[in-house]
This record gives C-alpha cells, sequence and structure tokens, in this order.
C-alpha cells in the first residue's frame, strides 16, 4: 500500500507543490483547504490523478478522514501581511483550533506531523542571522501579531502534543520562499515586484529599501521540508536560504531580468516591518543534509515566466 499523506493548505503555493512532490515520489495524497488564500488552479493540472484526492474543508473544525494514513503536514494559514490586515482572526484561528484539529488527526492516526511554522516567530530580531535558539522580539498586538503570535502558539502546541501524547512531530520555520503560483497580488515583495514591472507600473519599495530579506526557491525549500518530515529532529528547524539580499536589491534585479523600465519608488516602512532577516542554517546542514541549490536569479526567471503567463490571463 502506498504511504497516504495529508496536505492542509494544498491548493495554496507551498501546499500545491509539496502535493506535487509527494505525488512523485510515489505517494498517495489528500489536499484540504477552505480556498480562503489558496486556489484549485493550483491543483487543476492533479485532476484525474487516482493518487490524488482533494477536500474541501475548513480545518479550524473538526477533521475526519477515513483510512490509513502516514502523515500529516499542516500548512493551511493565510501567509502575507496582506493577508494578515485583511484575515485577522482567521489567521489566529488557524494557527491555533486548526493546528489543535491537525495534530487531533495525527494522533488518532499514530502518523508524523509536520507543522509549516515561520521566521515571523523571530518578530524584528535582536540577534542576526537567527538561529533556532533565539527566542524573538514580537509584538503581540501590532498587525502582523496576529500571524507571529498564531505560529508561535501552534509550535507550543506542537510540541506539547509530542511531550504528553508522543506525536511524532516536526517544526519547520519557513523563511522567505517565491517560484511559480505565487498569487498575483499576494502583497510580499517578489509578487508585488513582478507584477508592477511587467505592467510598467512604478515598482514600490517599503522604507528605505536596505532592510534584508533571505529568499529560497520553492522546489529547495520542499526538499528541505520532506528531509525534516522522515527526520528524528522534534526542534524546530531553520529552513530557508541564507543568502541576504536588500529590498532594494531584490527591486533592482526583478526590473532587470523582466527588461523594464518601471521606476523604483520608496514608500513608508509599514509597522513593525523587520529590518533583518536571514536563517541560520547550521542544523538543517548537519542534520538534514540540506542546503539551497537553486540560485535566486535562476529562481526569479522561472517565477517570472510563470507571471507573465498569468498576468497576461488575469
Amino acid at each position: 500500500m502506498k504511504e497516504r499523506v495529508l496536505v492542509t493548505g494544498g491548493a495554496g503555493f507551498l501546499g500545491s507543490h509539496l502535493c506535487d512532490r509527494l505525488l512523485s515520489d510515489g505517494r498517495a495524497v489528500v489536499a484540504m483547504d477552505n480556498l480562503l488564500t489558496g486556489s484549485t488552479d493550483n491543483i487543476a493540472h492533479l485532476a484525474g490523478n487516482r493518487d490524488f484526492q482533494f477536500i474541501h474543508h475548513n480545518v479550524t473544525e473538526y477533521i475526519y478522514l477515513e483510512g490509513p494514513l502516514h502523515a500529516v503536514l499542516h500548512f493551511a494559514s493565510p501567509a502575507s501581511p496582506r493577508d494578515y490586515r485583511e484575515l485577522p482572526i482567521e489567521t489566529l484561528k488557524v494557527g491555533s483550533l486548526g493546528t489543535h484539529k491537525a495534530l487531533g488527526l495525527a494522533k488518532a492516526k499514530g502518523t508524523r506531523f509536520l507543522l509549516a511554522s515561520t521566521s515571523e516567530v523571530y518578530g524584528d530580531p535582536l540577534v542576526h542571522p537567527q538561529p533556532e535558539g533565539y527566542w524573538g522580539n514580537v509584538n503581540p498586538v501590532g498587525p502582523r501579531g496576529v500571524y507571529d503570535e498564531a505560529k508561535r502558539f501552534a509550535e507550543a502546541l506542537t510540541m506539547a502534543y509530542h511531550r504528553v501524547h508522543g506525536v511524532d512531530t516536526k517544526i519547520a520555520r519557513i523563511f522567505n520562499t517565491f517560484g511559480p503560483r505565487m498569487r498575483l497580488h499576494d502583497g510580499r515583495a517578489i509578487p508585488n515586484f513582478m507584477l508592477q514591472a511587467l505592467s510598467g507600473e512604478p515598482i514600490t519599495v517599503y522604507g528605505d529599501g536596505t532592510q534584508t530579506r533571505s529568499f529560497c526557491y520553492v522546489s529547495d525549500l520542499v526538499e528541505g521540508l520532506l528531509r525534516l518530515l522522515y527526520s528524528d529532529l522534534h526542534d524546530p528547524v531553520n529552513l530557508g536560504n541564507p543568502e541576504e539580499w536588500t529590498v532594494a536589491q531584490m527591486a533592482e534585479t526583478i526590473r532587470d531580468l523582466s527588461k523594464s523600465s518601471a521606476p523604483i519608488v520608496y514608500e513608508p516602512l509599514p509597522e513593525d516591518d523587520p529590518r533583518v532577516r536571514q536563517p541560520d542554517i547550521s542544523v538543517a546542514r548537519s542534520c538534514l543534509g540540506w542546503t539551497p541549490k537553486v540560485t535566486i536569479e535562476d529562481g526569479l526567471r522561472a517565477t517570472l515566466e510563470d507571471f507573465q503567463r498569468r498576468s497576461r490571463g488575469a
């Protein structure tokens, strides 16, 4: 019998790429999503695949799944600052209630569980780069707090299920990831810059552009996630590209790759926007043998091609 895996948020950007990889590796996949921020467009190519099943469901409600299950990958959550502003309560509920329901299913099925956490648990960090042992600098009542604290709670709940119930849990702290299928109007830096560059609109950089981010291509991230899923690690593990870029550098690179003449304009920095973000991936390197392989430029070219195709049809 093939391994059967549940991916919550399976119609989202990361979730859909996970579904693809799991299927290509010979597993059967159940994708579960309420389509709040996900889209069936991301999994339309899987229609007719006998090993793939899609269930429209809100994971903040009880999850029932008949039959054996070999892993639960919990990726359901809004994931961009625009989402946090527009869907703050939904973000908190899926991080708390949704994680509780997903962990309950993993416990009932006696299977392993992987939580998609985030680098946002570090907040606006006072330690750079950020190792897993850093506890973070988070404003719990700021506009980003709904996401930061939802994920911090989700991590605490996941560790509680591991310690109390013996669930084989994993926690991935995912840093900025990009690639095909990101929402055109996602609100994050790379989609914004690409859409503006392709349309010839001014490219908007918030702040002075010297704040830094680390960008990992989606195929690399998925590889790291699967290595973590089948490892014996239980403490959080950073997954991301340690190559640090300024936001202005990213805007200029996307403008050049898209051959756009759009000007770069600067707007005020949003509240609690982190000044630096760079993962220390020593644990992933030493324990998982994982490090990103795809260059930022190659990843941007592939993402631009996808954005060009979809923006023409939008």
